[in-house]
């Protein structure tokens, strides 16, 4: 029996797309090895990277007409914060590295944003003394910190319709922390 069409013309590959991907190595800056740095680098700035690129390459060489990519960032890289330096790093590429997708990928109808998340009750602040992480929810204008849901909230907006002409921007979910 032959068959009656291409069976790759059913291939599509996904059209939303979160990268979270994060790990820290915290270390005051004088005594950050280079490895530490290095590992950080490479699990959030470059996975984002590959991550980015191996769906972009699939929504364009299916031909689609659409996609979303939202790469997760954080808030510490854009202000920085202490022991941090690794971590900040490579968030702040991986901002910059979103709007450069952006700016390319437009032209195919993928649409590249980055969520920048504030202190997030996960399994990464579990690791922040409790004495630090109450400075930081009484700094914080809404009075708690944020909860995977926030994020995620943010994420669906992105990945929805109601976001069809957003591109290249970076969304702070940090219940104020930060502003201005």
């Amino acid at each position: 029996m032959a068959l009656l069409s291409d069976p790759r013309q059913y291939f599509r590959p996904p059209c939303v797309c979160v990268s979270s991907a994060g790990i820290t190595l915290d270390e005051f800056l004088l005594k950050l090895e280079e490895e530490a740095f290095d590992r950080v680098l490479r699990v959030n700035l470059k996975g984002s990277f590959l991550l980015t690129q191996a769906v972009s390459r699939a929504l364009v060489a299916s031909g689609s007409s659409k996609g979303v990519i939202i790469n997760v960032g954080s808030i510490v890289g854009k202000v920085g914060n202490l022991g941090q330096a690794n971590y900040a790093a490579s968030k702040a590429g991986v901002e910059g590295l979103t709007k450069s997708a952006a700016k390319e990928l437009g032209r195919f109808g993928i649409r590249c944003n980055t969520v920048l998340p504030g202190f997030i009750a996960t399994p990464m602040t579990a690791k922040v003394p409790e004495r630090v992480l109450d400075k930081f929810e009484g700094m914080v204008p809404l009075g708690r910190l944020g909860e995977p849901a926030d994020v995620a909230d943010v994420c669906s907006f992105l990945a929805s319709d109601e976001s069809r002409y957003i591109t290249g921007a970076s969304i702070e979910v940090t219940g104020g922390l930060f502003m201005g």
